[in-house]
């Protein structure tokens, strides 16, 4: 794999860390986005001040609102909102990818209603291309700027995995590489619900000793579904199970975080939500998992109470009174 060009789709926070990320390599790197402001902003004063506030953006970044331009690249990555995945691949997919050009989606989530994986989402519109997944304990506005960071990168082709690890091995991110796709995939995306559950403590006030026993029941419980869902248990104790659980549940950058403690405190969630510049991939990613956990009738009480504070209207603090009520369990059990 040697691109002579990339193209990156999706123009939100993570969609420009990571188009400054791959400037380093010194190659014309394209950037998607559908605002025609946001683009003229990208290509006036190479900043986006919405998405990537007090970032200045690599002037080998060009942004354009024409998806056939975006299509041309030698590496295309994809970073849309889980629920504008579909429809922004099925014009990526008209737009005139070449054939082999491989495709690196970077966005978290499940399909509602289907469960399916951001990767089977993206690649039912290219199945002349390979399709990767990048994930892990990575916030936007420090890879922008170019704080040491890690992620994995899986693909079912080892080889390519490899090479795109090398790829993106660039300045002070650091790359590794896996075939545990589904793992991956449903460790960046589970990890939100638990975040939201994080917040939510914080907003309650109920202290560090709290947290932490809710963020080591959380990696049980995402290990059980996630291993139930096709992930391997070994990638969950990895960058993008464990160490983007970690990031997400404590730090100040997570949007998830940072909703949940705003629920703790009282406000609803459609009030939260309408403030918001960026989506929060927890609140659609708990109404998806919520649903495959109940086909597979596992023992969730963490998404299920989190689901519950989202949707059915239990104040955080009832949930937190039901969670503590549970039957006490060996912790070497599988049920939480």
């Amino acid at each position: 794999m040697n691109p002579q060009s990339i193209s990156v789709i999706g123009a939100g926070g993570w969609g420009s860390a990571l188009a400054q990320l791959l400037s380093g390599h010194g190659l014309p790197v394209t950037i998607w986005a559908h605002d025609p402001a946001q683009v003229e902003e990208i290509n006036k004063s190479h900043t986006n001040r919405q998405f990537l506030p007090g970032v200045t953006l690599h002037s080998g970044i060009t942004a354009t609102a024409d998806m056939t331009l975006a299509a041309h690249g030698d590496l295309i990555v994809v970073v849309p909102p889980s629920q504008f995945l579909k429809g922004v691949s099925e014009q990526l997919s008209r737009a005139g990818v070449k054939p082999g050009v491989p495709l690196v989606c970077c966005t978290k989530g499940l399909e509602h209603h289907t469960g399916r994986l951001m990767t089977q989402v993206l690649g039912a519109f290219f199945p002349d291309n390979p399709v990767a997944a990048l994930s892990g304990p990575n916030h936007a506005e420090e890879v922008a700027r170019g704080t040491p960071a890690a992620a994995v990168v899986a693909a079912d082709d080892h080889k390519l995995a490899d090479q795109l690890r090398e790829f993106f091995c660039t300045g002070n991110f650091r790359a590794y590489s896996c075939d545990d796709v589904a793992g991956v995939e449903l460790g960046g995306a589970l990890k939100n619900i638990y975040a939201i559950a994080a917040g939510i403590s914080d907003g309650l006030g109920l202290g560090d000793n709290a947290k932490s026993a809710l963020v080591t029941r959380s990696l049980a419980e995402l290990i059980r579904l996630g291993t139930k869902l096709g992930g391997k248990p070994e990638t969950f104790y990895g960058l993008s199970g464990l160490g983007d659980l970690i990031v997400t549940c404590f730090s100040v950058h997570s949007r998830n975080r940072g909703l949940g403690e705003r629920l703790g405190k009282g406000e609803s969630l459609a009030e939260i939500q309408k403030s918001m510049v960026m989506v929060a991939e927890g609140v659609p990613t708990a109404r998806s998992a919520y649903g495959e956990a109940r086909k597979l009738g596992l023992d969730t009480p963490l998404l299920d109470t989190v689901h519950a504070v989202l949707f059915d209207n239990l104040s955080p603090r009832d949930g937190l009174m039901r969670l503590l009520a549970r039957d006490p369990k060996r912790e070497c059990e599988p049920a939480a």
